[in-house]
């Protein structure tokens, strides 16, 4: 029996074509899935579209779009069994670099034609779904600052670039963290809740890899004193990042939980997967394997041996065909 799938298209999302690329994915899916096709408006979002699919029922629903599309979608199918495919046309495709899903339409459609799925963990800010993670400060204001036009004119480096205009006006503020065992108070210039975050999301970066299926959110305290303490900071966040290692500066801290209640004095900005989404106090939890996405089939190679190095190496192969004569 053919498999069935809703797939809700933002055709204003990142920079390519949309007609093509709608057509593109059309080419790629429809000879194996039957595609109910929805595409969101400025007064129908993915949000919308995806709780009316669950309820009728669907066998799947494909989103594709920027990560803010991707997000919307994926809250719909919080606690349903129902398989999230996820097609990334944004600027930043945070959303695919965190759960391991390629950023090209090709290869995300063949994910999804492959059919394995697998179950994520998902956060709630505030009773907001999150998929990937909330930001406060610098975070929050960068986002902010990397408005559409930015975004369309230079793609990721926009968040880069509002990155560092932000680090001129850096500002710390008190922040009280308050986890199930206990209660820390500091001063930050940024604190980071992550369920998912892409090496790009260089604030999140606190620990040594962040695991989407672990059932327990990242928290990043960054609370340099300078100016340049906060590019430092930021510089070697990136380079822990890109080599998967955990953070060695005094500036920074980090721990993981169930659940965080967190408290600034004064108030501030509140992003949730690259949407600003209003003002702290925010209460953030994890829902264990709370989301079932299509995911690549990776075929893990197993060494089960290595010979070449080895000194003076000679090595025979026998002749089979011989044994037992």
């Amino acid at each position: 029996m053919r498999r069935s799938a809703c797939l809700i298209f933002n055709p204003v999302a990142g920079q390519g074509d949309p007609e093509i690329e709608l057509g593109q994915i059309r080419a790629m899916l429809e000879p194996e899935i039957d595609l109910d096709i929805y595409l969101t408006t400025e007064e129908i979002d993915a949000d919308e579209l995806a709780d009316a699919a669950v309820k009728r029922g669907v066998d799947a629903i494909i989103a594709s779009g920027g990560d803010g599309t991707l997000s919307a979608a994926a809250a719909a199918l919080v606690g349903t069994d129902i398989p999230f495919g996820i097609i990334s046309r944004g600027t930043a495709n945070a959303f695919a670099a965190a759960l391991g899903i390629p950023d090209t339409i090709a290869a995300a459609c063949e994910t999804i034609l492959q059919g394995k799925t697998r179950k994520v963990d998902i956060g709630y800010c505030n009773d907001q779904p999150m998929v990937l993670l909330a930001g406060i400060g610098f975070e929050a204001e960068t986002v902010e600052r990397a408005d559409r036009n930015a975004k369309n004119r230079f793609g990721m480096l926009a968040y880069v670039l509002a990155g560092f205009q932000e680090l001129r006006s850096f500002q710390t503020f008190n922040v009280e963290i308050e986890t199930e065992d206990k209660i820390i108070k500091t001063t930050a210039a940024a604190v980071t809740v992550a369920n998912a975050a892409p090496p790009t999301s260089v604030l999140a970066q606190g620990p040594a890899g962040i695991f989407v299926d672990d059932g327990l959110l990242d928290l990043t305290i960054v609370a340099p004193v300078s100016k340049a303490g906060a590019i430092a900071a930021t510089f070697h966040l990136f380079q822990t990042a890109s080599t998967g290692t955990a953070v060695e500066r005094n500036d920074i801290g980090y721990l993981r939980g169930k659940q965080f209640k967190i408290t600034t004095d004064p108030p501030q900005k509140v992003v949730v997967d690259g949407e600003l989404v209003g003002t702290t106090p925010i209460e953030v939890r994890c829902v264990p394997a709370g989301l079932t996405i299509f995911v690549p089939t990776v075929e893990e190679e197993v060494l089960t041996e290595k010979l070449e190095g080895l000194p003076n190496l000679t090595v025979e192969l026998k002749d089979t065909a011989d044994n037992g004569e």
